[in-house]
């Protein structure tokens, strides 16, 4: 048996003939070798499952290897947390206070014209739990929960500017157009839930952080991999309701049109993975029309789960809502949900003390709600969660005329934490230098940090890969990375 192709008399063009070569033999044998990981339109081999078919849908995937984590909550704090003022106590700046900086943390000044003298925290460091971390007091709901947590305490980036910092932590690298971390995980995994987005996004209301939408980017994955906004005020989602009320039956008989209508465009204009998305995201709008609604409904919640959550007060509420919509999404089989604060709050380059109270008052009860919550449900075993920001600070003051003093970025040595999904509880990992400038024991990089989070949901970071213009396109690209193997339970 042959297989032939007809030529048109206009020429033969590539995606007509591999559209046309699929027909016989020949076709079989290609698909047969590619084993279904060809993925449409991107010469992309899907090898995060070598035996699964392309990621041209939201369907669960197997992992590489049996995961600890099942979905992640991304609690990203915009700005840069200042570590020295937070999670990691130095005493011994306070025998250095007023003392003018070292060159090398000269070199990674921002504002050179505002330096001031090394500056030892004006907060208390209280020890918590029976592992006895310490954290600062301006984090006590924190501190109920710190036999729960893992602590970085040496993580350390690449740049000192909020730009290439947020596209390296939420991406692998400091340059714009990558997939980011939720885009990656949705890609290697698919979704639990066909009637959710696999990747939520619930952005503050009241401003956009740095580098806006791009922090929740799919690059040059399949679009449907891309986070999707949450409204957190009103409707979760504009234009979701129908503008008007049919019968259950017109309505499934016009979605019945709609799809076969969608199949035939579809095989006319095969290799086309926007167009597919763009047909996976109506289907999935559709389906949200209830899911969603529900999902995000909170009043279903007893008053004792809402007030744990801080929704009565002003200053906890907005932070705390999506907070627990995090935790109903997370329940209802949402792979990735990821939380951003204000604007970037956390930029403390005036005013420390002002800054950092009202910083840590907006976050504090409702992630310390969330991770209880987590707990009481038997969710936090299967849900890793994750806080931390771009950098943190530096040990020393910025000096401006008509402010108090604040810090300046700092990237070679910063704080963030985990809870649940195979991470040790009650742990704290690593450490910088005598001031906390540098981190300089058990050095945890941006890239180590991915691939520990790709690890612990059990994907390999080698082998979730992209293949994009002849490269083997990964979260950590080509840089050095290693799971931290320490703070695994």
């Amino acid at each position: 048996m042959r297989s032939t192709i007809k030529v048109d008399p206009s020429g033969v063009t590539r995606r007509r003939f591999f559209s046309r070569f699929g027909d016989g033999v020949h076709g079989a044998a290609l698909a047969w070798l590619l084993a279904g990981d060809l993925l449409p339109g991107s010469s992309a081999l899907f090898a995060a499952v070598p035996d699964s078919v392309a990621p041209n849908d939201l369907k669960p995937r197997k992992p590489h290897f049996e995961p600890k984590a099942k979905a992640v909550i991304h609690l990203f704090m915009n700005g840069g947390p200042s570590h020295v003022d937070l999670f990691d106590p130095k005493p011994t700046l306070r025998k250095f206070a007023g003392s003018p900086a070292s060159r090398d943390i000269l070199s990674e000044i921002e504002f050179a014209n505002e330096i001031g003298t090394m500056l030892p925290s004006p907060f208390q460091f209280v020890r918590r739990g029976k592992c006895g971390m310490e954290l600062s007091e301006l984090l006590p709901h924190l501190g109920t929960c710190a036999d729960d947590i893992t602590l970085v305490r040496s993580m350390f980036g690449e740049h000192f500017n909020h730009e290439p910092a947020l596209y390296l932590m939420h991406s692998g690298r400091t340059i714009p157009g990558r997939p980011s971390l939720g885009a990656w995980v949705v890609y290697g995994l698919g979704s639990e839930n066909q009637n959710l987005p696999a990747y939520v996004v619930l952005d503050d209301p009241k401003r956009l952080p740095v580098n806006g939408i791009q922090n929740w980017h799919a690059g040059w994955l399949p679009p449907m991999c891309q986070g999707t906004r949450f409204r957190s005020e009103g409707l979760p989602l504009l234009n979701l309701r129908p503008g008007e009320v049919l019968p259950s039956t017109l309505v499934e008989a016009q979605r019945e049109l709609l799809r076969g209508l969608d199949e035939a465009h579809r095989a006319q204009r095969p290799w086309q993975p926007d167009l597919d998305a763009r047909i996976t995201s109506y289907e999935l709008a559709a389906r949200m029309q209830v899911s969603a609604t529900d999902a995000l409904d909170i009043s279903q919640e007893n008053q004792k789960t809402q007030d744990m959550y801080g929704l009565g007060n002003p200053s906890t509420a907005s932070y705390g809502k999506r907070c627990l919509m995090a935790r109903r999404l997370i329940e209802r089989g949402v792979r990735f949900v990821q939380i951003f604060i204000e604007g970037q709050i956390w930029d403390a380059h005036a005013d420390l003390e002002d800054s950092l109270r009202y910083s840590c008052g907006k976050p504090d009860q409702p992630v310390a709600a969330l991770i209880t919550d987590l707990k009481q449900r038997g969710l936090l075993p299967s849900t890793l969660v994750i806080w931390g920001g771009e950098f943190g600070r530096l040990p020393l003051s910025q000096v401006r005329a008509t402010t108090g003093a604040g810090r300046d970025h700092g990237p070679s040595g910063f704080s963030m934490w985990m809870a649940g999904g195979g991470v040790k509880g009650g742990y704290a990992h690593g450490a910088t230098d005598e001031i906390g400038y540098k981190a300089v024991e058990g050095r945890v990089s941006v890239h180590d940090f991915h691939a520990t989070v790709l690890h612990l949901l059990g994907m390999n970071f080698r082998r979730l890969i992209y293949q994009r213009n002849g490269l083997d396109e990964r979260l950590t690209d080509q840089f050095p990375a290693r799971v931290v193997q320490e703070i695994l339970a």
